[in-house]
């Protein structure tokens, strides 16, 4: 037991990392783990619960907070006033400096266009959401206030329907959520980085949002994807909408879908206009690639591309060359920039202090258990002093009876402390009641005053019954959350900027890319790397450029719109167009191929094949004396797959392969100088790519096969001594002197 402890103890420390804190002078050592516990964890929690992650008001704290501080200055009524000054306010609920508080308001205003629902109504330059250059003026020049819509999001804040806390210095309240009427969690986009997790949330069109939500309160398991049929977004766009897999983001919370540019062609200048992208990107962003492209000559129908954004909006102008043919190049800038882009969804949100992936469906029902506790609070608010001034109303009706008797009790009263409960026991009226008849005005103890306010009791009544009644239905709960959402809609819903294509209705795009093409040579080595050089490169310098210890293993003429095969010693095969290669030169070291190709770890390429149109069969020559012939039609795919596992057969390892298009003679030389010529129509065309094949040269246990070439490159005397009609055969052993043939 003792040896035991001791192991475990051993164990323990060899296990444990330390970190050296330097105190008072000295220092000493901390275990790595608890300092973890101690100082990371908490503020990746700060970082998760109150900094990066939503919350179930579509708002993170740093939104809040600003909002709430314009609120409290009264700017969703008044005039816009500098945001400096705005800035400055809120620095008393936000204390991380003036420049991170400007850029909030600044994503929040709608002259940054971030937000398909901004809040902030701004005046001045704040820049755009689509431009990465186009920088915002400083905070002392531009003017804000609160959005209309507003007037949603702080409804009823004063009627006790959110919890407040104190801020960072005890000094003030704020709200730890706002009260918003309608699912800003999902009517706005949201993205958020926090310590291991993340959370990006894209935009609804809010007359769509409002009919999803409304049906859902009705029927709990209606579909939202008859109302929200696809996102909106403010940067308009066009969405490929594939129904399937938007569902699975409706349903999981977690997916993917393309957003594409919208254009227009200028048939009269032959030009292509962008006016709308794709919210992930910026318009920066898609000139420096198209400008990449035509300079690795990817986009050579382009002759200009320029930035013609002005105060009328976006515009993107790409010149064409004469005779280019616009639908083409469309559909290359599609594929080859960002004019077509994926948004990654990932609807991470704070429910309580948990941040959960939900769904749409369930991220509305939490707002709605959110938003009817809103109500309720609200009503038992309205409740509680409907009830108060219902009171003061009936103690006022009791002294109607006898108003000289109400004036007698005041003026025969001694003491002012002795008012009130006087005009208790004269009236039978409780505390509340009578200092509220006490306080009232001389010249309104009259008849017509009284009855004029005891009046409003009847209608208080019965606004408290149907308050009453309210709080106890949730069906009635519904209806008020359901009035308000069809009213918002109708105020505020506007059409959706974001179309989109259903992609079962869209026309496959499979046409082939027009590749230029033209001569170059292949050049692969050793160690793996690989050159594309064109043939007026290679006129001016044909000297290759190898790392020390590397050589030259292929040498291969084709062209820029060939395809290759490229086959590894883990039985693979790699597809890799001739066109996704750089240009490059001699002087250079080329593309390191397994990088490029991300193989396996210790994968390395052993035979590159060329080909057109994978016509005619591939030859296969092992170590073992095996020949496999392959068409070379099996390794084509339909769907552009990159690499293709059991390439050939792994039982021996092959020293040779070669494509043919008709017979050919081959010769076979092994370790112990044994030579063996055939004609390739001894092997018959399988079409299982890992055939085992069939033996050629009979070979002894400790001899194996070496070379093979064809008649050509091996250069024998006579060919015929060597040559057989079938197999397998030992082959001849002849002396390496009597050899022209490089062994």
């Amino acid at each position: 037991m003792e040896g035991n402890k001791h192991e475990k103890e051993e164990k323990r420390e060899t296990n444990t990392e330390n970190v050296y804190i330097e105190e008072m002078g000295q220092t000493k050592d901390q275990n790595l783990t608890e300092t973890l516990e101690t100082n990371y964890m908490p503020y990746a929690m700060s970082v998760i619960l109150s900094r990066a992650i939503p919350e179930i008001d579509g708002f993170k704290p740093s939104h809040r907070k600003l909002l709430y501080t314009m609120y409290k200055m009264g700017l969703l009524t008044s005039s816009r006033t500098k945001s400096a000054n705005v800035v400055g306010q809120t620095m008393r609920l936000n204390p991380h400096g003036d420049s991170a508080i400007y850029e909030t308001m600044v994503r929040l205003s709608k002259g940054n266009e971030s937000l398909l629902m901004p809040f902030i109504d701004s005046k001045g330059n704040f820049g755009k959401a689509y431009s990465r250059d186009m920088a915002y003026a400083a905070s002392r020049y531009t003017e804000v206030k609160l959005s209309e819509v507003c007037e949603y999001v702080f409804e009823d804040i004063d009627k006790n329907t959110v919890d407040f806390v104190d801020n960072y210095d005890s000094t003030t309240k704020e709200p730890i959520l706002l009260p918003i009427a309608f699912p800003n969690i999902l009517a706005n986009p949201n993205l958020g980085i926090a310590v291991g997790m993340a959370s990006n949330i894209c935009s609804f069109n809010l007359r769509e949002l409002c009919t999803a939500t409304v049906e859902l309160i009705k029927n709990p398991e209606y579909d939202v994807a008859n109302s929200l049929i696809a996102p909106d977004f403010s940067t308009g766009g066009q969405i490929l909408l594939d129904k399937n897999a938007m569902k699975k983001i409706y349903e999981t919370g977690r997916g993917s879908f393309k957003v594409r540019a919208v254009y227009n062609y200028d048939n009269k200048n032959n030009c292509i206009d962008i006016t709308e992208i794709p919210p992930t990107t910026t318009i920066e962003a898609i000139v420096d690639k198209i400008v990449e492209c035509v300079k690795t000559g990817k986009l050579k129908e382009i002759s200009d591309v320029r930035d013609e954004t002005d105060l009328g909006g976006l515009k993107l102008t790409i010149d064409l060359k004469r005779g280019i043919d616009h639908t083409k190049l469309i559909k290359k800038l599609f594929k080859l920039t960002p004019l077509e882009d994926s948004f990654s969804c990932n609807f991470n949100v704070l429910v309580g202090t948990e941040p959960k992936v939900l769904g749409v469906p369930e991220i509305i029902k939490y707002w709605l258990t959110f938003r009817r506790e809103c109500v309720k609070r609200s009503l038992k608010f309205d409740l509680e002093k409907k009830s108060i001034k219902l009171n003061l109303l009936k103690g006022l009706e009791k002294i109607l009876l006898d108003i000289d008797k109400a004036i007698k009790v005041v003026r025969k009263t001694a003491n002012d402390a002795d008012v009130v409960p006087n005009l208790m026991q004269a009236f039978e009226l409780d505390k509340a009641q009578a200092e509220f008849v006490a306080e009232i005005k001389l010249r309104n103890l009259n008849r017509e005053y009284i009855l004029k306010k005891t009046q409003e009791i009847d209608s208080l009544e019965k606004e408290i019954n149907w308050v009453k009644e309210s709080l106890g239905s949730d069906k009635a709960i519904g209806e008020i959350i359901i009035k308000k959402l069809e009213e918002i809609a109708k105020k505020y819903g506007k059409e959706r900027k974001t179309s989109f294509i259903i992609c079962e209705d869209l026309e496959e795009q499979q046409e082939q890319e027009e590749v230029p093409s033209y001569p170059v040579h292949i050049f692969v080595t050793k160690e793996g790397y690989i050159k594309k050089i064109t043939m007026q490169s290679l006129r001016m310098s044909s000297e290759q450029k190898l790392k020390p210890g590397d050589k030259i293993v292929a040498d291969i003429a084709t062209t820029n719109n060939s395809e290759l095969l490229i086959f590894t010693n883990f039985a693979q095969v790699y597809k890799l167009k001739c066109n996704d290669l750089d240009d490059t030169r001699a002087s250079t070291f080329g593309e390191f191929l397994p990088a490029k190709l991300l193989m396996d770890e210790n994968e390395l390429p052993l035979f590159v094949i060329v080909t057109l149109d994978y016509s005619g069969d591939l030859i296969v020559a092992f170590k073992n004396g095996k020949f496999a012939r392959v068409a070379l039609e099996c390794y084509k795919t339909a769907n552009n797959r990159k690499k293709l596992i059991k390439a050939y057969n792994s039982d021996s390892t092959p020293v040779f392969m070669m494509q043919i298009r008709e017979n050919i003679n081959l010769v076979v030389t092994s370790a112990q100088k044994k030579i063996l010529a055939f004609n390739t129509s001894l092997l018959h065309t399988k079409v299982t790519k890992d055939t085992q094949g069939v033996l050629v040269m009979k070979l002894k246990k400790e001899d194996k096969l070496v070379k093979v070439k064809t008649e050509e490159q091996a250069h024998l005397k006579n060919i015929s001594e060597y040559m057989v009609t079938n197999i397998p055969r030992a082959g001849i052993l002849k002396e390496a002197s009597q050899l022209s043939m490089n062994l």
